[in-house]
């Protein structure tokens, strides 16, 4: 049953029980047949993108609603369920967990051949798969390591991304979900939703709105050239060990800064940790040979320099840093989460719970399952888990 109250899924480990999966097979192939039926193709992938609708879809499919398996077990569950029915469904799932996850963009381009996509459609479809990859693990810098990357998509052009990382550390697991429609901006508030256990008190989040100004900043550096570029990365590193001191700054002519150089009080109560205080900055083979490519490239935007080969998050947060230290440019610390399981509580920290949207899924869901070709006995096991 979906608790309305506090909810948390942590880290699993080990694997779903055969018996367990091929239930889930079956009964998510009923579902997907009524409610592509009912509200097509392109609704599903929107409804996908909705990490409420998507917990509780995994909850009717049996999968336990607080862990964190449910994202990569449900996923899989639905691609096994229309495998060789794609066409028949108008929807494709490419990817899934680990190193399936490395094959989505083939995956996409033989389903584009195979349902006569347009070339220009199937190539967008695999740019938004890899961008969506690397805004989450390179823009959004929360510590969970991304594990799982599904992307739906339909025959008309709607796509869902969702990807999980986990935090190994703190054992709990966070997922990442996208819809099309939401995205007008790839390196802008892309989200339709993050599912989390937790909410971080301090995350670099270059994806925010509130990094628009460090995200131009970023792009303003790659186009200075190598050469001033790697002037800003000189000082970060020679004053990298005195981040916490207050210097004296003196602006030259040209209005850089002189050797003399004002970093932040990093020790101030706006906040009590800041992630460059930890960074290294020594001698980086690896980010002067990146520095070098973007610099020569000269993407025009920060989403091409986000897009080209080799940069990550490192690059991305060098980069983000020296916006902030030498510039003031400085991006979002505010954790990106939007849905908590552990804090959409009943306190409404850090905001109520939705009943409303609970209610419209669980009803929407409910009458998927009384419509479909199941077993009466099977029925009331789904309705059950519904709390219906």
């Amino acid at each position: 049953m979906i608790q309305r109250g506090i909810a948390s899924f942590g880290l699993d480990s080990g694997h779903c029980p055969p018996w367990l999966f091929e239930r889930m097979v079956k009964l998510g192939r009923e579902m997907m047949y009524v409610l592509v039926a009912e509200y097509g193709p392109d609704e599903f992938v929107k409804r996908i993108a909705d990490p409420v609708w998507f917990q509780s879809l995994g909850t009717v499919l049996a999968f336990d609603w607080n862990a964190s398996g449910l994202t990569t077990i449900l996923t899989a569950a639905l691609k096994e369920a229309i495998r060789g029915h794609e066409a028949d469904f108008g929807i494709v799932i490419a990817g899934g967990k680990g190193k399936t996850s490395r094959k989505t963009p083939d995956e996409i381009m033989q389903w584009g051949e195979r349902l006569a996509l347009p070339v220009s459609q199937t190539n967008n479809l695999v740019y938004n798969s890899k961008m969506s990859a690397k805004v989450d693990s390179a823009l959004v810098q929360d510590g969970f390591q991304l594990y799982h990357h599904a992307f739906f998509f339909s025959r008309n052009g709607a796509w869902a991304v969702v990807q999980q990382g986990m935090n190994t550390e703190a054992q709990t697991a966070r997922r990442y979900h996208w819809f099309s429609e939401n995205v007008s901006d790839l390196v802008s508030d892309p989200h339709s939703g993050i599912s989390s256990p937790i909410t971080l008190k301090t995350v670099l989040d270059m994806s925010a709105a509130k990094s628009d100004k460090s995200r131009d900043i970023s792009t303003e550096l790659v186009k200075a050239g190598y050469a001033t570029l790697m002037k800003d990365i000189q000082l970060l590193r020679k004053y990298s060990s005195r981040l916490s001191q207050m210097a004296k700054v003196r602006i030259g002519g040209d209005g850089r800064p002189s050797q003399q150089l004002t970093l932040l009080n990093l020790e101030t109560s706006e906040f009590k940790y800041h992630p460059v205080i930890h960074e290294d900055f020594a001698k980086s083979n690896y980010l002067e040979k990146i520095l070098a490519k973007v610099t020569d490239e000269k993407p025009e935007n920060y989403e091409k320099f986000v897009a080209t080969e080799g940069v990550g998050a490192k690059t991305v947060r060098a980069l983000a840093l020296v916006g902030e230290i030498i510039y003031g440019a400085a991006p979002s610390y505010e954790d990106p989460a939007r849905y908590s399981f552990a804090h959409g509580g009943k306190d409404a920290t850090p905001y109520p719970v939705d009943r409303r949207t609970y209610d419209q899924t669980i009803s929407i869901l409910g009458e998927a399952v009384r419509k479909t070709r199941l077993p009466l006995a099977d029925k009331r096991k789904a309705l059950d888990r519904l709390g219906i």
